[in-house]
């Protein structure tokens, strides 16, 4: 490892850390081939591989006791203490152990060595997940969610079930997180079995009595996309860094060139995240644990179950809600379903009082470092301007009824992707800074423009342009109701003209009527349709006298009889 660093430039902990990620595929295909029948090996053997990582790999005695402490105090709590508070009791507990760690850590200032933090947030979400589940296995039915009837557990699991779910090897130190009920469906190895009356020629292939399915195909392509991710993280690295924009010779660059240059060195950081998170889906798709059944329109295996990270959908986002959704997907299930949905009282909407819970939980779950709450603040706001935009100007850029984009669409959407990414490139700085003094100072030397565009924005939709835009795109779309029901008499006139033809009979000229006495039977045949209408309602109806049906019929006619 020492002669690898010196050549790679990356730190021992790092060259071992991939390569745990590495040995994790031949060990999962390993793990595959345990015997479906035994499950208690295959448990056996997760811990095992686990405990070489920690221990021989990283000599992380101090990292089995923190697991220790978090696990068993999380499964007393969840076995010992009933009611509603369980869950927010075991949260607090593992969050406060957790980010004792994080303080640790911190003070340390050793980003380059491998510890059990990350370990630790990964554990985390798993514990605070199966504390939700077991507390929603005690409810009845009819009060869950469909969410929560899937995840619901009615009993513990044994402590050996449960400790191969904490260990699982191939997502130990970087994820992807899942919930017990995927664990225990996989190792039962019924996430594997076929619905009936599927056709066997599109029932997943396996091999010999194995039931689950081949997977060394997808698997393989996940490693070999992550090995790129971690070989292009490695060159952009070293073009552009920390070092780069802190340096005074950032400062001697143009205003574009240093947007540009922040914007490659959140791009080389992101490349970092791709590759491990790439690496460690791909041991767990190995193992089996990312199948996701048979898509039902190609009849091709699905293996996106723990899909983490969407690289091209991070890249080519629009809008805030695209960027965030495709980035740290399972953090983003367990923030939704284990916190925002958790606070809102049943049957209410979420509200501020969600948001600020998710917002507060996400910040702490990364750590204390001032950075991370600089981006946290401020891509907040971002989220408001963008929902503002996208609310109030994007129609104007789409049909009247919304449903299609217009000539002038395209501007919309490339604009939109430059400010988007251009925004979150000075956004995410302070993430990769992590000290105050160092995030200010990056900020500065581009103009704050990201914050003053935001405060901008968020003026102008306070301000009566917000009403403007309102009334604008209300007229525009009652002008196109109206041009649409002119459009619609056009068109029926136009039948009527074709079925005058087709009957023989010519159109109205000068207003006079081609057949008085057929058009007044139609309008003494509909008024007796109405009167025969309300009266079945119970409206009391009487007969129109013959001055009154005079008028009717001429109403009706449109002209004096």
């Amino acid at each position: 490892f020492d002669y690898g660093a010196s050549v790679s430039g990356a730190s021992v902990d790092e060259l071992k850390l991939i390569f745990s990620f590495l040995l994790s595929y031949p060990l999962a295909g390993l793990l595959k081939r345990i015997p479906d029948a035994k499950p208690y090996q295959k448990n056996l053997f997760i811990i095992g591989v686990s405990l070489f990582y920690l221990v021989g790999l990283f000599d992380l005695w101090s990292g089995i006791r923190t697991i220790f402490i978090s696990s068993a105090g999380a499964y007393i709590i969840a076995k010992y203490v009933d009611g509603p508070f369980m869950p927010w009791i075991g949260f607090i507990f593992v969050m406060g152990h957790m980010s004792i760690s994080h303080v640790y850590r911190q003070f340390a200032n050793a980003p380059d060595v491998v510890d059990i933090t990350g370990a630790q947030m990964v554990l985390v979400m798993k514990l605070t997940g199966f504390c939700w589940n077991i507390y929603d296995g005690r409810l009845k039915q009819e009060d869950l969610a469909d969410f929560q009837k899937e995840r619901a557990l009615p009993q513990l699991p044994s402590l050996l079930d449960f400790a191969g779910y904490i260990l699982f090897f191939p997502s130990l130190f970087a994820g992807p997180s899942f919930d017990f009920v995927d664990y225990q469906r996989w190792i039962e190895t019924t996430m594997f079995e076929v619905p009936s009356g599927t056709d066997p020629k599109k029932a997943p292939p396996t091999r010999k009595k194995r039931k689950i399915p081949r997977s060394g195909t997808p698997a393989t392509m996940k490693a070999v996309f992550g090995l790129l991710w971690i070989f292009l993280f490695l060159k952009f690295s070293a073009w552009y860094n920390t070092d780069l924009v802190i340096g005074d010779s950032y400062v001697q660059y143009s205003f574009p060139r240093r947007v540009w240059i922040l914007a490659m060195l959140g791009f080389s950081t992101r490349m970092k995240y791709y590759g491990v998170w790439y690496l460690t889906e791909g041991a767990c798709i190995l193992s089996g644990l990312g199948y996701k059944g048979v898509d039902p329109k190609t009849g091709r295996v699905q293996w996106n179950r723990l899909e983490n990270v969407n690289p091209w959908g991070m890249e080519t986002a629009q809008n805030t809600r695209a960027y965030l959704e495709n980035w740290n997907k399972n953090t983003n299930n367990w923030l939704r379903n284990y916190m925002y949905l958790r606070v809102t009282p049943k049957g209410k909407k979420p509200g501020f009082r969600a948001s600020l819970a998710t917002f507060a939980t996400s910040a702490v779950w990364h750590g204390f470092y001032p950075g991370y709450y600089l981006s946290f603040v401020l891509a907040a706001f971002l989220q408001t301007v963008a929902k503002n935009f996208r609310r109030y100007v994007r129609p104007f850029f789409l049909t009247p009824d919304g449903q299609r984009p217009t000539k002038n669409k395209v501007y919309y959407d490339i604009l939109s992707f430059l400010v988007t990414q251009a925004a979150f490139c000075f956004t995410t700085a302070p993430f990769v800074l992590l000290s105050l003094s160092s995030s200010l100072l990056v900020w500065s030397r581009v103009y704050f423009y990201a914050v003053l565009g935001t405060a901008a924005s968020m003026a102008f939709f306070a301000s009566p342009a917000k009403a403007w835009l309102i009334k604008q795109s209300n007229a525009r779309a009652r002008n196109a109701q109206a041009q649409k029901q002119q459009h619609v008499q056009a068109q029926e006139q136009q039948q009527q003209r074709a079925s005058y033809q087709d009957q023989g009979v010519e159109h109205p000229l000068m207003g006079l009527p081609s057949d008085p006495a057929k058009e007044l039977d139609e309008a003494v045949r509909e008024i007796k349709e109405e009167v025969e209408a309300r009266r079945r309602k119970g409206s009391v109806v009487s007969m129109p006298t013959g001055q009154s049906l005079r008028a009717a019929v001429e109403d009706k006619l449109g002209k004096t009889l």
